[in-house]
């Protein structure tokens, strides 16, 4: 297994946090690589090093958060709504510059359309159309449905400044999805 040198992982890291910071302060399209770099405190080479170019450093941080919460579904699996909620949350707060510039800002589409293609994706094995209250009903109306709830719950979460504490917020999207599935 390769062991990443600390140093490469600091300079990733600085350089993440760096475009995070720039998003939420202007439009992604008025960001520079020489912006990144003065606010990562790397040369631009160092960027380049890693990048191809700053779309594909957001395209790999995104990557890198959907791949993270689509295993924390899987380790997930066994546990209630409310409980595997919780672990999102927590994962929201704990990533919260992320997660709030991405949901907070003008170029924010693109991470919302794949975050919603998650939850879809995630649900899409809870919902049954065959039997029960959702009999009858189409299982891609239902899933857009609670995919843009969960989606807006954890939109309005950031934008009002995390009102309300992880665990509260999974224990009620819980609840609700709980009452439907």
């Amino acid at each position: 297994m390769n062991k990443v040198d600390r140093r490469v992982l600091k300079s990733q890291e600085a350089i993440k946090k760096a475009i995070l910071e720039l998003m939420a302060e202007k439009n992604f399209d008025d960001i520079t690589i020489r912006d990144i770099s003065n606010r990562a405190n790397v040369n631009r080479g160092t960027i380049y090093l890693h990048y191809m170019d700053k779309y594909d450093l957001l395209d790999k941080i995104i990557e890198e958060h959907i791949s993270n919460l689509r295993e924390l579904c899987h380790s997930a699996s066994e546990m209630t709504f409310q409980e595997g909620n919780y672990v999102w949350f927590e994962y929201f707060a704990d990533n919260h510059l992320f997660f709030s510039t991405m949901l907070n800002t003008k170029s924010a589409a693109y991470f919302r359309s794949r975050f919603l293609d998650l939850v879809v994706q995630e649900y899409k094995v809870e919902v049954d159309v065959t039997e029960g209250k959702n009999q009858g009903l189409s299982e891609e109306v239902i899933l857009q449905f609670f995919g843009a709830a969960v989606v807006g719950a954890v939109e309005w979460w950031f934008k009002n400044g995390m009102p309300l504490p992880p665990r509260v917020m999974a224990e009620q999207t819980g609840v609700l999805l709980d009452r439907n599935f």
